[in-house]
């Protein structure tokens, strides 16, 4: 602010009034005709060594005076520069006031004290002069022009820049890279208020420390004087940098409880990781995780065998991560010796700073790494152990690059303890893995690994495990052949998720299959079935296991098809009942009674019977399906509806289109998934025939079997055949009860059913050599495939089948 640029100040900027200064007058022309006693002792210039010189004579080296003043007030003032007697400088606060003579002329008086760099706000100049210079806070004083007039020690040492360079100047000339413009902004308000304002803080490169980020509180105060008029502002500044990265560190690992770990998921986790990181602690970030971590195993790494890492995910303060070398999904394939197969080999963080040129040798084996270091200008680099109870996962770096400050030991600390904190969740995902995938290893071991093949349906199923943190579920399916020709279907669902959820399922479908063959009808079934779950139940009370997260209930539906009369009977144990499409395209959900779920007792199951068309599709479901937890039933039973309208007709196909058209973007269960085709067996393969209670019928009867079965082209199992209607005729009309009846169904294989109004059911037993009869049902059991006994709403049927 040299000479009279800086003379533009308005008259209550200096308070000349508050101590004695020095005086000169001046013509227009700038001669001094004035010089006081005050001015002689303070410049050392005595009067007659001054008058009648240009006052410009006085100025120092640069200063220069212009004596135009009238647009500037009555009484401008400013700072300038003077030379002493002895050739020393001095630096003058100056106040003008235009005044006339007598003969008209005018005339300057000029007041002045001695800045000097103390403060020009007291008497006890020297006092505050030596309290504020050794103030451990960094003071400065400011003209209502937001130019500098003073500073202290203090604070020339913290931003290594003196008075020299601030004195007129304002902060956005002498700082511009310590946010100027919103500590002026502050500033101007404390003018204008004269509100004080404390502990503003913002952060910035001072000139004495251009490399390193600092932070600062600084207070602001307005100066008034005596009669209220505006002197100017001081500031206070403490360097608070310490504290404000101690404040961002604990900021970020808060953060980072909140927002790492939300899912079981190690893309997820990692990506949660960097997002954390970038850009607050570094400018790139990657995260590679061990191949066996991948698969829930514990890594075992042989010393220097190789490291079998996979990129997880990464992330760049740029657009477009530029500085990525290995893809995600890819191994890195760090080269030896690099930090990062150090860090994993010795378990601990390895630091690389510009100051160690010796830690880049490994950069000339990795020439990609090379020139991406080079063109992005990479200069710091951490790289940190994923370390979780004892045992690496893998490797997550941090790197730093063009202007930001090159990582320290408190850098390397932070991200050691934010990676332990990502390091537990990861380590909880391949636990989670672990547990999941041997679940999933026992469900399908546990379900069907392939459906039977029949002449009364034609079947496709699918199986979608949730995604849900729970793990696998207990959902199931089931095709069943039966005696005569007829097919049950089931579809079931355990509640709970888990291991625990895929065992009692097993122990459910075991357990429907071995009631199946009982041939109990559906109602009958599901209340055995209801039995059973209440004593797993009962099981699991008495252990008292808190582990034992057993599930307490299932839903389940068994449909029995019939391809001879083409009916269907099923009844539900809360479960949702199927949907039918018929051949001509019309859907429909069919009324079901829906009974209580698996395990609540005491409430009994009703059965329904349909009569389904032939080439009908029953689509029979688990509410995976529908999304119970994530949508709106009714929104979801339409939505249903709508796909198999639309489905293809392919039964392959039609299961594709349906899980596209229903499956959740995130399944929160599983699904199961069975459509069925209806067929009826044509009244040509079935022959039957009503008996009289006759032992002399039995003949009668084999010859019936033998010309039917020839008429099939199965003549090589007439003799089979007749013998075991023989026997199972003769045991009718002897211990059972009529009408008689026997039929033949030639399907899958050859069924002969012998029925009658008797519920006394037969009992396989071994005769002794002595005994003269009881050989019937083995001779029965050792020519067919498998035989038993259901019974109906008239009697029962014994039935035997036979391989074709």
């Amino acid at each position: 602010m040299p000479g009279s640029d800086s003379l533009d100040r308005p008259p209550a900027t200096l308070p000349f009034d508050l101590l004695p200064t020095a005086g000169a007058v001046l013509d227009e022309q700038g001669v001094v005709v004035g010089w006081s006693d005050a001015a002689a002792l303070l410049l050392g210039h005595p009067p007659q060594s001054v008058l009648g010189r240009p006052a410009a004579e006085l100025l120092a080296p640069g200063e220069r005076l212009d004596l135009d003043w009238s647009a500037r007030g009555a009484e401008p003032a400013g700072v300038v520069r003077v030379r002493r007697a002895d050739g020393s400088e001095l630096t003058l606060g100056v106040q003008g006031s235009r005044f006339t003579d007598v003969s008209g002329r005018a005339h300057w008086h000029l007041s002045a004290l001695d800045l000097g760099g103390a403060p020009w706000w007291g008497a006890s100049h020297s006092v505050l002069s030596r309290f504020l210079a050794h103030s451990p806070y960094g003071i400065a004083v400011l003209d209502t022009d937001l130019r500098y007039l003073w500073l202290n020690e203090t604070l020339e040492r913290m931003a290594g820049l003196g008075l020299s360079a601030r004195l007129g100047r304002r902060m956005s000339e002498v700082l511009p890279d310590i946010a100027p413009e919103a500590i002026e902004t502050q500033m101007r308000r404390v003018l204008a208020t004269g509100i004080p304002v404390r502990g503003f803080e913002y952060q910035g490169r001072l000139p004495g420390d251009p490399d390193h980020e600092r932070a600062y509180s600084t207070s602001f105060l307005r100066l008034d004087d005596g009669a209220g008029r505006v002197l100017g502002i001081c500031y206070m500044a403490v360097d608070i940098t310490d504290r404000w990265h101690a404040r961002q560190r604990l900021a970020l690992l808060t953060d980072s409880g909140a927002r790492i770990g939300t899912t079981l998921d190690f893309a997820t986790t990692a990506e949660e990781l960097l997002s954390v990181a970038v850009p607050r602690l570094a400018d790139f970030a990657t995260v590679d995780l061990l191949d066996p971590v991948l698969v829930g195993d514990e890594p075992i790494l042989a010393p220097g065998g190789p490291v079998p890492l996979r990129r997880m995910a990464h992330l760049s303060t740029r657009a477009g991560n530029p500085e990525v070398v290995t893809a995600l999904g890819e191994p890195p394939e760090y080269p030896p010796g690099s930090p990062m197969v150090r860090c994993l080999a010795e378990g601990s963080a390895v630091l690389h700073a510009p100051s160690q040129p010796q830690s880049l040798a490994w950069l000339a084996q990795d020439p990609k790494r090379r020139d991406t270091l080079d063109r992005w200008d990479l200069h710091s680099l951490m790289a940190v152990p994923l370390r979780a109870r004892g045992v690496v996962q893998g490797v997550a770096v941090f790197i730093r690059s063009d202007s930001s400050d090159p990582f320290e030991p408190e850098d390397l600390s932070l991200a050691e303890e934010l990676v332990s904190r990502a390091a537990v969740c990861l380590d909880n995902a391949r636990r989670y893995t672990r547990e999941h995938n041997t679940a999933l290893t026992l469900q399908r071991s546990l379900l069907p690994r392939a459906l039977p093949l029949t002449q009364a349906l034609e079947v496709a199923h699918r199986y979608l495990p949730g995604s849900s943190r729970g793990g696998v579920g207990g959902d199931w399916f089931d095709v069943i052949p039966l005696s005569g020709a007829r097919v049950a279907l089931v579809v079931g669902d355990v509640a709970g998720h888990g291991i625990n959820a895929a065992a009692a399922m097993g122990r459910l479908r075991t357990a429907v299959h071995t009631l199946a063959d009982m041939d109990l009808p559906p109602d009958e079934l599901l209340a055995h079935l209801d039995d059973l779950v209440l004593r797993l139940m009962d099981e699991q009370s008495r252990t008292g296991d808190p582990l034992d997260d057993q599930p307490h209930s299932a839903k389940c539906l068994y449909a029995v098809y019939d391809p001879v009369t083409r009916g269907c009977v099923m009844a539900s144990a809360g479960h949702v009942p199927p949907a039918l499409r018929t051949p001509d395209g019309q859907v429909s959900f069919l009324e079901l009674p829906t009974g209580p779920p698996l395990g609540v007792g005491s409430l009994p199951f009703e059965a329904a019977e349909f009569e389904l068309p032939q080439g009908g599709v029953l689509a029979l479901f688990t509410d995976g399906l529908l999304g119970h937890a994530t949508r709106d039933p009714d929104l979801a039973a339409e939505r249903l509806h709508r796909a198999l309208a639309t489905a293809r007709p392919g039964l392959e196909d039609a299961c594709e289109d349906l899980l596209g058209a229903m499956t959740p973007e995130r399944r929160e269960d599983d699904i199961a998934l069975l459509l069925a085709r209806t067929k009826a067996l044509p009244p040509d393969r079935i022959a039957t025939w009503e008996l009289p209670a006759d032992p002399a019928v039995v003949a009668e009867a084999r010859a019936r079997v033998a010309a039917t079965l020839a008429g099939w082209g199965l003549d090589e199992l007439v003799f089979t055949t007749e013998l075991i209607v023989s026997e199972l005729v003769t045991n009718a009309i002897r211990y059972g009860a009529p009408p008689l009846s026997l039929r033949l169904i030639h399907h899958n294989s050859l069924s002969c059913e012998v029925g009658d109004a008797s519920n006394t059911s037969p009992r396989l037993r071994h005769a002794r050599t002595t005994d003269e009869g009881g050989r019937g049902l083995f001779l029965v059991a050792q020519l067919s495939r498998r035989w038993g006994t259901r019974y109906t709403d008239t009697g029962k049927i014994i039935w035997a089948e036979q391989n074709l």
